[in-house]
């Protein structure tokens, strides 16, 4: 890659502002050579529909760029639709399309051609209603990279938050936090901490599962029989971790100013806490792959798609948090 790492940016859902996204980054020059893998026609049809003039410039294996593109153009990868795309219109024909941007963009990064992915939405829905089996981009990139155990962290200025469970019903919650699956998401969240964040004793705060953190045992006894223990075990490692805390007390200045990240038991106990704070200013990391991907914070807004009234702060954040990364990364090596 030489001096000037290279990133690619995927757009996700054709029919989404992913496309929008894109073409609206593109006005402004980015410090280091980043590259769209997309249909360049879809690009080219949404820039005349948003009334951008937006120079496409065709890039591919063997021809990669090795110096940022000017503002007002875009380096692309052209990945061909496999059908039609409208703004706002899902179509289950491109589910294909989708999977294949992310398809390059993680197996350019496994194989050292890209530092980074950056990733607008995707649609779930749609992917599943083609008959592809699609839980989401971090479960399709942990396979592409037979990643065992990957990590959600998002994070906005002054928080990060990171999560040892994801998407499950919550009465599924406290059977699926183990003491092994505890210590596996610690140790990734430390160890990218180190390596990708170049925070070298990062301090952790561990929520407690229950209301008070069991008060004792007297409101559940995962914090006794599970969550302590295995935070126990990890502190014998080296790793510098404070908890288990009530979640209703931890997310305060008190705690927050002194700690490198947050781990929350599960998705809505961390995350609203996070988007109250920053959303539209959020990036989504996924923690424990071999590659850097970061991701924005919200969803393909199907409705807003060739608007034009779309806030890009998200996709800064994340194309920021991923120079970030590999910047030390590289430093790390």
């Amino acid at each position: 890659m030489g001096t000037a790492p290279l990133f690619a940016l995927t757009p996700g859902e054709p029919a989404g502002i992913g496309p929008d996204l894109c073409l609206l980054q593109a006005r402004t020059a980015a410090p280091y050579p980043l590259l769209a893998i997309a249909s360049r026609t879809l690009l080219a049809e949404r820039a005349t529909q948003l009334g951008l003039d937006i120079a496409l410039i065709e890039v591919g294996p063997g021809e990669w760029p090795s110096a940022p593109a000017t503002a007002g153009s875009l380096y692309v990868w052209d990945t061909p639709l496999r059908a039609p795309a409208q703004a706002g219109q899902l179509d289950p024909a491109n589910a294909a399309y989708v999977l294949e941007t992310l398809t390059r963009a993680g197996q350019g990064c496994l194989d050292g051609h890209f530092a980074g992915m950056i990733t607008a939405p995707v649609h779930k829905g749609v992917i599943n209603q083609a008959g592809i089996a699609f839980s989401g981009h971090t479960e399709f990139l942990a396979e592409l990279t037979h990643s065992p155990q990957v990590v959600m962290l998002l994070a906005t200025h002054g928080l990060r938050v990171a999560l040892v469970t994801t998407h499950l019903p919550l009465r599924q919650v406290a059977d699926a936090i183990t003491g092994e699956r505890l210590e596996q998401v610690t140790r990734i969240l430390h160890d990218d901490l180190v390596a990708k964040f170049g925070i070298r004793a990062p301090r952790i705060l561990v929520c407690g599962l229950n209301p008070h953190a069991g008060e004792g045992g007297h409101l559940g006894r995962e914090e006794i029989e599970v969550i302590e223990p295995a935070l126990a075990r990890l502190r014998l490692e080296g790793l510098n971790l404070i908890g288990p805390l009530p979640a209703d007390t931890l997310f305060t200045p008190k705690y927050l100013e002194h700690c490198d990240a947050v781990l929350a038991m599960y998705h809505d106990q961390g995350l609203p806490v996070l988007k109250y704070k920053g959303f539209g200013a959020a990036v989504n990391v996924t923690l424990g792959l071999p590659i850097i991907r970061t991701s924005v914070d919200h969803g393909t807004a199907l409705d807003l798609a060739g608007s034009g009234r779309i806030d890009t702060g998200s996709l800064q954040v994340a194309l920021e948090t991923a120079y970030q990364m590999a910047m030390a990364t590289r430093g790390a090596a």
